[in-house]
């Protein structure tokens, strides 16, 4: 117990009163009780503060204290003989007081014995209800505190807010897990200031979710704004994107249906390049409700053969003419009762909900049929690029899969090509790259697609198995305009040299930049310059008819 007593006199009678029960310190003016906390605070269990010290006034000290965060865990009993002071100083955070002249010694025990008692308890519920890394709620208690919110409050609007870091894992993956604990300890106590602005709680739920219950407001993008710029200043140099979804306030929905709504838009701005903050509304509801609608028919989809594949073809531009080489499957779905479903409205659901794995294996399939119906009716054994995608990676039996789809086909391993974007390299990169180093001494070629767009570093793509490099078509659109994406290209294309692999340019619309990708030394291109994506029957049409040996 630290002591802040200037009279001898009555330190030497809280002395006698506590010296038995407990080690007691001392101080006598506002600078060496400071000092003394400042020191000691890890060790003190209570604070007896005097109001009356010969430098400052000890509510000065109570406020320093609660600013630096200290009375959350370290007690105090302010020692005073001004009744009006006694109920200020507990509005100020002090726990108890104990008055002047000093009651019987029996009754100052129990009070110190009480406090530290209450104390502790207090701080083992602190640690309990808050994640230790950023000191906001967990999910049990945030839900508590949120309901007894709404409960008092049930005709003041407030809003539920979800907040997650895009590919948070990569940020541990390139930079530490050091470093994405700081980045995680930074952005929670801007929330947490954020929340308390806004008269509400905050908490952290899982490595990178934030939740927020605060008092309706317009001003969302305020306040993603203000909360990207945190990031942005912490990490100059690295690319830490937020991504943000809301739940306005509607009085018969509970916190926890709040915050349903809310995850929904914030996993809807999930790789969205564009709209990094989505407000739910009727348009994502109606999204919300067709994405369900589409899981539940997958299976259905799946036994009908709905999902159709189409395939765009690969051209060697090195020669003259380019020389058709392989191509790429391109899964569509021909709902019965919606029409042409475009991949980007079911692939990324799929793979947020693992379900992506199922779709790939059918397109596998179809494509190693159509590889030999066209070596059976064509004369030609044309390759083609699957997706293998992250569940792909850690399904055990993805092997026995592949090797199973070729043998029942009569196929070598390098007629399906499996393309893997350079992202899925980053999370268990260990992992992913013993999976593919495995795949490849089978013979099995794998095409690195997306790269450029993607967060590995030339020290892991050094270490990473890879037969091909596909540049993204994000480099390609400009190169006819804009020297800097040339140069980007060029360096692309030198780190593939220098591997000693081939390097596809995705996206190739005009004769221009052919042309450039050719002069660059650009092996292989695909894109509507030469076609889109085809129905099989319109790539025979086009391709394949007369070239029967």
């Amino acid at each position: 117990i630290l002591i802040v007593e200037d009279e001898a006199i009555n330190r030497e009678l809280l002395t006698l009163v506590l010296q038995e029960s407990y080690t007691l310190r001392y101080a006598a003016t506002g600078e060496e009780t400071l000092k003394e906390i400042f020191e000691n605070a890890s060790s003190l269990s209570l604070v007896l503060l005097d109001l009356n010290l010969p430098d400052v006034n000890g509510k000065d000290i109570l406020l320093k204290m609660k600013q630096e965060g200290l009375l959350d865990r370290l007690p105090v009993i302010v020692l005073t003989a001004d009744k009006d002071a006694e109920v200020e100083s507990l509005t100020m955070g002090a726990m108890d007081f104990i008055p002047k002249p000093y009651p019987r010694p029996e009754v100052i025990q129990a009070r110190v014995r009480r406090t530290i008692e209450l104390s502790e308890g207090r701080v083992i519920i602190g640690q309990t209800e808050r994640d230790s890394l950023t000191g906001l709620y967990n999910r049990d208690y945030f839900f508590q505190y949120a309901n007894r919110i709404y409960r008092g409050r049930k005709k003041k609007p407030m809003d539920a807010i979800v907040l997650n870091i895009e590919q948070f894992h990569t940020v541990n993956a390139l930079n530490g897990r050091e470093f994405g604990d700081q980045v995680l300890r930074v952005l929670g106590n801007k929330i947490s200031g954020i929340a308390y602005e806004f008269g509400g709680i905050a908490g952290r739920f899982g490595a990178d979710r934030f939740d927020i219950y605060c008092r309706h407001t317009d001003d969302y993008r305020g306040i993603f704004d203000r909360l990207q710029t945190t990031l942005d200043a912490l990490a100059p140099n690295a690319s830490i994107r937020l991504r943000m979804g809301v739940m306005p306030f509607q009085p018969d929905l509970e916190p926890v249906q709040l915050f349903d709504r809310a995850r929904t838009a914030c996993s809807m701005a999930r790789g969205h390049y564009k709209n990094h903050l989505i407000i739910f509304d009727k348009k994502v509801l109606e999204r919300e409700l067709l994405e369900q609608r589409l899981l539940n028919d997958l299976r259905r989809a799946l036994d009908s053969y709905e999902f159709e594949v189409y395939y765009q073809p690969k051209f060697n531009i090195q020669v003259e003419p380019p020389k058709l080489v392989g191509a790429e499957a391109l899964i569509r779905w021909q709902h019965p009762e919606l029409g042409m479903i475009a991949p980007d409205d079911f692939i990324p659901l799929f793979e947020r909900n693992g379900k992506i794995g199922e779709v790939d294996k059918y397109v596998w399939a179809k494509a190693a049929r159509k590889i030999v119906r066209w070596r059976t009716e064509y004369g030609v054994t044309i390759p083609i690029s699957v997706n293998l995608s992250r569940v792909d990676v850690f399904d055990s039996m993805l092997e026995e899969t592949l090797d199973g789809i070729l043998l029942q086909h009569g196929l070598d391993h390098d007629a399906l090509k499996l393309e893997i974007t350079e992202s899925a390299y980053t999370e268990n990169a260990d992992q992913v790259i013993q999976v593919v180093e495995h795949l490849r001494q089978k013979e099995y070629k794998v095409e690195m697609d997306d790269f450029g767009t993607g967060y590995s570093s030339l020290h892991m793509l050094s270490a990473m198995p890879v037969d091909v490099l596909k540049v993204d078509r994000s480099f390609v659109r400009n190169i006819e305009r804009d020297d800097k994406d040339v140069q980007l290209v060029a360096l692309i294309l030198g780190i593939a040299k220098n591997m000693n692999i081939p390097a596809i340019a995705e996206g190739v619309e005009t004769e221009g930049q052919l042309k450039i990708l050719r002069e660059l030394g650009c092996d292989l291109v695909q894109g509507y310059y030469f076609s889109p994506p085809l129905h099989p029957t319109e790539f025979e049409a086009k391709f394949l008819r007369g070239t029967v040996n």
